[in-house]
């Protein structure tokens, strides 16, 4: 796909993978993904922001010599060094042997890792700026944990655009490129969120802050549509899905089974009960049978959960395994964790359920019950 002017002066330069269906291991990409570059020739000198994948320099390459001669860049504004962004950097300073580095010394360290040697960065700190010249010049937001230590926004104030790397974007392949042109992707640039920033929520509503002041016509990420509708009401969705919902006057308690034959379903009405009676808010639900997104966020609101499970085969069953395999997306320190099961011979499914819920940072202070066939 060739360069796509999107205000004047900056360019998409970057690249299309339509066929990508899974992203970092993780995340479901079914509608592919684009790894967005861009070039900026506002003022006298030539600065490109971050590169693509590694896969896809040649097509980067050329959409820059569509557009200056590499030997003209005079920047490379490094965002975050995640290889997805970073994958071509290596290769791209070669053809572009005049270009410096621009980063923080977060991503300095990682840069000299991936390329195995130092590239004498110029380092910014957050506020910082770097004059292109003829009036026009970038300004530097550290963003850290957006969503890797060295993540940082750069803003061209004379064009109005803010470059945020993966702060919203979203794994959607579309050549037309801008929110506004594209097919409804909503659900997409909400997955994107969860599976990437919902563990950095603070960070999140951090970063929001520095850029509020702003004046922005346009938000440029790496991934997915560039934002020139209503850029703003994609930070006030990031906003409203990172802000912690109202505590509740009384405590709650979630508690999660999976039973093969109703011995294990009997021991969570039980533990239910039992806390109800204590003055508790409980809610009781079989995993097998409920939706991952209605346990996942009302784990996120609850005080504490109680994991039960069947013992088959000497563990748990896999759709306990599957709820809590994805929790570790969620801040759950300080909430309290408990683990139960019924079991026939062996008994090993509630220790490794308490062992997995330490693991993401619950706080398990009972030992976990277990109950020989019927409680």
């Amino acid at each position: 796909m060739r360069p796509v002017e999107i205000v004047e002066g900056v360019y998409w330069v970057g690249a299309l993978d339509p066929q990508l269906r899974v992203f970092d291991i993780i995340m479901k990409a079914d509608h592919g993904t684009t790894y967005n570059s861009y070039l900026v020739k506002a003022g006298e000198k030539v600065a490109v922001v971050d590169t693509v994948k590694e896969p896809f320099y040649e097509e980067f390459l050329e959409n820059v010599r569509s557009l200056v001669d590499p030997q003209d860049v005079s920047y490379v504004i490094v965002n975050h060094t995640e290889p997805d962004h970073s994958g071509s950097l290596g290769r791209f300073l070669r053809d572009a042997p005049n270009a410096r580095v621009v980063c923080d010394r977060n991503c300095r360290n990682f840069i000299r890792n991936i390329l195995n040697r130092d590239v004498d960065p110029i380092l910014v700190q957050d506020g910082d700026t770097l004059d292109l010249g003829g009036g026009v010049e970038m300004r530097f937001v550290h963003a850290p944990f957006l969503h890797w230590p060295d993540t940082m926004f750069t803003y061209l104030e004379q064009r109005k655009i803010l470059f945020t790397c993966d702060f919203l974007g979203a794994h959607y392949c579309d050549d037309r490129l801008f929110d506004d042109l594209v097919d409804d992707y909503s659900h997409a640039f909400e997955y994107y969120y969860l599976v990437i920033f919902r563990p950095f929520k603070k960070y999140v509503l951090e970063a929001l802050d520095k850029v509020q002041g702003l004046d922005l016509g346009v938000i440029a990420p790496s991934h997915g549509p560039i934002l020139r509708s209503d850029p703003r009401a994609y930070m006030e969705k990031y906003r409203e899905w990172s802000s912690s919902p109202v505590p509740g006057e009384e405590k709650s308690l979630l508690v999660f089974y999976a039973s093969a034959y109703g011995n294990t379903a009997a021991l969570a009405e039980k533990i239910g009960e039992g806390a109800r009676s204590e003055g508790v808010k409980v809610t009781v639900m079989d995993v097998a049978a409920t939706e991952l997104g209605l346990m996942i966020d009302r784990i996120e609101a609850a005080d504490g959960i109680a994991v039960g499970s069947a013992t088959i085969n000497g563990d748990a069953v896999e759709p306990v395994w599957y709820l809590l395999s994805h929790l570790a997306t969620l801040n759950l320190k300080g909430k309290v964790g408990a683990a139960f099961g019924s079991y026939g011979w062996s008994g090993e499914a509630p220790k490794l359920i308490a062992d997995r819920l330490r693991g993401l940072k619950f706080k398990v202070e009972e030992e976990p019950l277990r109950v020989n066939l019927v409680p």
